[in-house]
């Protein structure tokens, strides 16, 4: 192999590595957006931008139990759980090709059965890129103290 055979293997071997963390950093970014988004969207009880968001085989884990993406949106529709408002704290995101892991770092006030109640959560949120928009998988709710942190 020649050195100029060399160098242009190593340019384009930097330049698509390049390409590549700009791609996930794009990724990122929406991921963030959606996940705040989404927030707003559960306070807002807008169950339509949640049905396309929620892929069809979504899964939500709360404290109280865990079921599937209908469940979810007739919770929210009806009110039995309101996230009346998700202050987030922090977040991390990592893109691996198609999928993103986002974890938020909340104080979640709620309405649940008439009551409002406050608590800390990490939140890990799952995504997969299909057919160019991202779909949620999952959604999970950790119960954690006020001084936990999201290593990143």
């Amino acid at each position: 192999m020649t050195l100029r055979q060399s160098l242009f293997g190593l340019l384009a071997l930097l330049l698509a590595s390049q390409l590549s963390f700009a791609d996930s950093s794009v990724s990122e970014r929406e991921i963030r957006e959606i996940s705040a988004a989404k927030w707003q969207w559960m306070a807002d009880k807008d169950v339509e931008k949640l049905e396309a968001l929620f892929h069809e085989q979504s899964k939500f884990v709360h404290m109280s139990g865990s079921w599937k993406k209908e469940r979810e949106l007739e919770i929210i529709e009806s009110g039995s759980i309101w996230y009346k408002d998700a202050e987030v704290h922090d977040v991390a995101v990592e893109v691996i090709g198609d999928t993103a892991i986002a974890w938020n770092r909340i104080t979640l006030v709620a309405v649940v059965r008439g009551n409002e109640v406050s608590n800390e959560f990490t939140v890990t949120e799952v995504y997969k890129k299909l057919d160019g928009d991202w779909q949620m998988l999952d959604l999970t709710f950790s119960s954690v103290r006020d001084t936990h942190e999201i290593e990143h």
